[in-house]
Formats: C-alpha cells, sequence, structure tokens
C-alpha cells in the first residue's frame, strides 16, 4: 500500500492528517506535479482524472479523492471516530465537510489557479482570468465571517468535537494564507482560536 501525493497540496495534507489522527502509517510517494508526472499515461492509470491523492493498495487497487481514501481508512480503524456516529452527527459532519469543499476550498482553488504562483509555477498550462480570481476571493472572505460566526457558537466546525470537517477546514485555511495570499482577516476571533487549537494537535503536523 501506498499514497501518491504532493507534499504541499491541501488535498493530500488532508489524508496525512486524517491518518496521523488513526495512528496509521502509509508509505508516501511524491508525484512532481511541477513537472506534469500526474497527467503522464502511467498516473492516468491510477485515476483518470490526473488528481492527487491516489491510494493504491497491495492489489494494485487505486482509489482517488481525499474523503474516500479517509473512508476506507475510516471502515479499517474505526477508532477514533472521524466520520460521526448516530446518523444525525454523521449527516451534520458530512454536511459541513461538503459545505467547506464545494464553498470555502472550491474559492480558494479559484482563487489559486488564477494568481500569480501559478502564473509562475505553471506558465502556459492554465488561461487565467481576473476575475474569477477576484469572484474567488470574495468568496472565501464570506464564507470565513461565516466560520467565524458557527465557531462561537460551538468548538469545533461540525459540533462539539474534531472530526473530518476541521481536517477540511484546517488545510483550507493554512493553503489559502499560505499560498494563495488569502489569510482570514485577524478580527475573526473565533475562527483563529479554533485554528490554533487544531494546529496545536500533533497530527496537524503530518
Amino acid at each position: 500500500m501506498k499514497l501518491l501525493e504532493m507534499t504541499g497540496a491541501p488535498n493530500p495534507r488532508r489524508v496525512r492528517i486524517f491518518l496521523a489522527e488513526k495512528g496509521v502509517e502509509v508509505p508516501l510517494v511524491q508525484v512532481d506535479m511541477r513537472q506534469g508526472e500526474h497527467k503522464t499515461p502511467a498516473f492516468l492509470k491510477k485515476n483518470p482524472s490526473g488528481k492527487i491523492p491516489v491510494l493504491e493498495l497491495d492489489d494494485g487497487t487505486c482509489i482517488a479523492e481525499s474523503v474516500a481514501i479517509c473512508r476506507y481508512f475510516e471502515a479499517l480503524h474505526p477508532e477514533p471516530n472521524l466520520f460521526g456516529a448516530p446518523p444525525v452527527e454523521a449527516a451534520r459532519i458530512e454536511m459541513t465537510n461538503r459545505q467547506l469543499e464545494f464553498e470555502l476550498l472550491a474559492s480558494v482553488g479559484t482563487a489559486w489557479r488564477n494568481g500569480p504562483i501559478v502564473a509562475a509555477m505553471a506558465a502556459g498550462r492554465f488561461t487565467q482570468i481576473p476575475e474569477a480570481k477576484t469572484q474567488g476571493e470574495d468568496a472565501a472572505r464570506a464564507y470565513y465571517v461565516r466560520l467565524d460566526a458557527e465557531l462561537a457558537q460551538q468548538p469545533f466546525v461540525a459540533g462539539e468535537r474534531f472530526t473530518v470537517a476541521d481536517i477540511t477546514a484546517l488545510v483550507t485555511v493554512d493553503f489559502a494564507t499560505n499560498l494563495v495570499e488569502l489569510k482570514p482577516d485577524d478580527e475573526l476571533t473565533d475562527l483563529w482560536r479554533w485554528h490554533a487549537e487544531v494546529s496545536a494537535r500533533p497530527s496537524a503536523d503530518a
């Protein structure tokens, strides 16, 4: 078993944090996205979407998509539970995680793809749209405000305990801050309270 990933990318980090919370070690194989390794025929046989991470099992089975990989390990190692146990809790965690993916991570990704780092790193690979960058930034900042208000009412993003949704939120905020110049405003004190707490978990360094 091995995890095909790239250390600086947010989605592989989601899986690494999840594995660290479970106490599971999986060999990591770096994929050089800057050289387009994820678009080669050999890689596309593992994941036709041409994205990382990809979990390759010993029998050659490949599982793509970070949440799918996390669900696989949740089934193998049910504790600590990170996807919810009672039906209402599981549904709430799923809801929150999907909203974070579709409304925050996607917006940050749009700002990144249309920003200066991609222009320098992957010149000619993307057609950049300045208006899309602005829209992504505006949507992300609006979600930060929403997240801050929610965290004023509860300690973690999906409720009373740390879950996969907190992992998604953490890697998104860190990616936005470090690589997209899209750091949440300092005045969002509840968001930063939460960020400090989850960043202090040993798994955050995975």
